[in-house]
């Protein structure tokens, strides 16, 4: 009886987690629009500093990725055991404070600067947030509640995407930068007037002194699951693609397209909004609904769609006719953020409750460092290695990248699925979860098949 009762608690949806789960989001959309920003303002800022596209490709992305990444797994080790909230409300202070600034800078240096300092306040994020998360909502409604705390991205695109192009069309990308910046500290001292630190699920929090040894014997363990091994890798190559995708699809538009700033930020920017989210949230729905013998397809379904946006993103480049490349547009917007709410939400179902945010640290990892290396600053190496031939075109060519990068993904998700129907085989083998029976199993801890 009492089972009965736990099962229709966890298939309830939690309204008291709607007001905290709705400020993360928002606080993500402001985490996604920041770092955003100066991939929009590309076009401008060489104009201005006359700079090499490898170079904008290394201080889009790896001057930002740098502390984002680095710092990352010690944030994330350090909201496993403090408080998130506050941790949340100090780094989304600090990266608005950055954002403004950089409508200050005076060279390419200062402004590599600026981007290196947004990253450290970024850093604070996404691991809490997923975490708190985590605690706010049972296990079964997770896939939904990370569907939309993933609308975040979307949002972006659709609500402030188009005002800054506007402000940046007839201001500047310096008032651009001023704009964006100021909002996200109103939004720093809402969230921590009106949210309070959610009560950790089967773990007391407490605070602990970090050592670079409980951290690196925390993140092996991860690495010893075999599952855990295929998802940092799929989320990996999903970052290459969406990070290079974020900057350097307004220049796509500009060079291949001619299309004004104003017009990328203010009709492009909004349809992949609409889309994403509805592809994000379309997707949490399903997952959402399955029954628990269906469980892998969790991981399916993610997979399929990665490998689906491949050659929707291929169209989108190649395509020289409108309804061509816009179809393919409108396909990958669809397609590309799908996989985020479920491969979050399985993550933190599969791990102990004192790991999720450092595991969910660590997968951003890989999509935000390792994504960069072979995202953004390749796309901007091999633009000025093709331009000899193909002049404004090459970033059609080099950014192909974006069109492999997600059927590898999917490969990866595909080859994660088959572990967790097969937990006999290893992939569980940390944790000894049986995925299949198991999912909703939020602590992480013994059902061995032993």
């Amino acid at each position: 009886m009492n089972e009965a009762v736990e099962q229709a608690q966890d298939n309830r949806w939690p309204w008291k987690a709607s007001w905290p789960l709705a400020l993360l989001t928002l606080i993500a959309v402001f985490n996604y629009l920041d770092r955003s920003l100066l991939g929009l303002a590309l076009p401008l800022v060489k104009r201005e500093f006359g700079s090499s596209d490898t170079m904008l490709g290394l201080v889009t992305g790896v001057a930002f990725v740098l502390l984002y990444s680095v710092l990352g797994v010690p944030i994330a080790w350090m909201a496993d055991r403090c408080n998130r909230r506050n941790i949340i409300t100090l780094g989304l202070a600090f990266w608005s404070l950055m954002t403004a600034l950089t409508g200050f800078v005076g060279s390419l240096w200062q402004l590599a600067l600026a981007r290196f300092l947004m990253g450290a306040g970024e850093a604070c994020a996404m691991p809490p947030s997923n975490s708190m998360i985590a605690d706010l909502v049972p296990p079964r409604r997770r896939p939904l509640a990370m569907a939309i705390f993933g609308t975040a991205n979307s949002l972006a695109f659709i609500i402030f995407f188009p005002i800054a192009g506007w402000v940046a069309q007839h201001y500047g990308w310096r008032a651009m930068f001023l704009a964006m910046g100021a909002p996200g500290l109103l939004v720093a001292l809402l969230f921590i007037a009106t949210v309070r630190e959610p009560m950790r699920q089967k773990q007391a929090a407490t605070v602990v002194r970090p050592s670079a040894g409980a951290i690196l014997n925390d993140v092996g363990q991860l690495f010893r699951n075999r599952w855990f091994c295929w998802i940092f890798a799929g989320v990996t190559l999903m970052g290459a693609n969406v990070w290079a995708a974020g900057a350097w699809t307004p220049t796509f538009f500009a060079r291949v397209h001619h299309m004004g700033l104003a017009e990328v930020a203010g009709t492009v920017g909004p349809v992949r909004g609409f889309v994403g989210a509805a592809g994000v949230l379309a997707g949490g729905f399903v997952i959402d609904r399955l029954p628990v013998h269906r469980d892998h397809w969790r991981l399916v379904i993610p997979a399929l769609a990665c490998i689906l946006a491949g050659p929707a993103e291929a169209l989108f480049l190649l395509g020289d006719q409108r309804v061509l490349w816009l179809s393919g547009y409108v396909a990958t917007s669809f397609l590309s953020l799908i996989h985020q709410g479920p491969i979050y939400a399985a993550t933190m179902n599969v791990v102990r409750s004192g790991q999720r945010a450092l595991a969910i640290s660590v997968i951003l990892f890989g999509a935000g460092f390792l994504g960069n290396v072979v995202g953004p600053s390749a796309v901007g190496f091999l633009n000025d290695r093709l331009a000899a031939v193909h002049g404004p075109m090459a970033v059609r060519y080099s950014m192909l990248i974006i069109a492999l990068t997600p059927i590898l993904a999917g490969l990866c998700f595909l080859k994660a699925a088959f572990l967790a129907r097969r937990p006999q085989d290893g992939a569980m083998a940390s944790n000894h979860i049986d995925l299949n029976r198991k999912w909703g199993d939020e602590s992480g801890t013994q059902n061995s098949r032993t």
